[in-house]
């Protein structure tokens, strides 16, 4: 029994996982600006980005993406289109590997709500599109965030 939980364990661990863990993004709209989160926790704790999360066992993606912006930024949003697929490899100092994420990004827009820094983020803000490159984003957000644009 005590081994079943340890396998059961290690399946939902972050670090160091038996197998990829799958993740949502979402680029959520209002007017001209985007929303960004300041991570709260590893990988990229204090990082900015977009909000997102994992997905939960028996949660579909669309429903993974509506809850964690609500739990992150307490904002209701409309879905909108996937936008692209991003992997995230990360291996430590002695080449194990550390993180391994598939991350499905989408659209969104603003549908009501006030935004505030909630649940694993340390600060939640809407940025005009202009002005995201101020915020040292990985090169694959920002691409994210410019189809996020065209859609």
């Amino acid at each position: 029994m005590a081994s079943n939980l340890i396998s059961e364990q290690a399946k939902d661990r972050r670090e160091y996982p038996t197998l990829p863990i799958c993740g949502v993004g979402v680029v959520v709209r209002k007017g001209n600006a985007v929303l960004l989160i300041q991570r709260g926790n590893p990988p990229r704790r204090g990082d900015w980005g977009l909000p997102g999360g994992v997905v939960e066992l028996g949660e579909t993606l669309r429903d993974a993406a509506r809850r964690e912006v609500r739990e992150e930024c307490g904002i209701e949003i409309g879905l909108g289109d996937l936008l692209d697929t991003f992997e995230l490899l990360q291996r430590d100092d002695a080449g194990r590997l550390l993180y391994h994420y598939v991350i499905i990004d989408f659209a969104a827009d603003y549908v009501s709500g006030e935004l505030r820094a909630a649940s694993d983020v340390m600060d939640a803000r809407w940025v005009a599109v202009n002005e995201v490159d101020t915020f040292g984003l990985p090169a694959k957000t920002r691409e994210v965030i410019g189809k996020a644009s065209h859609h």
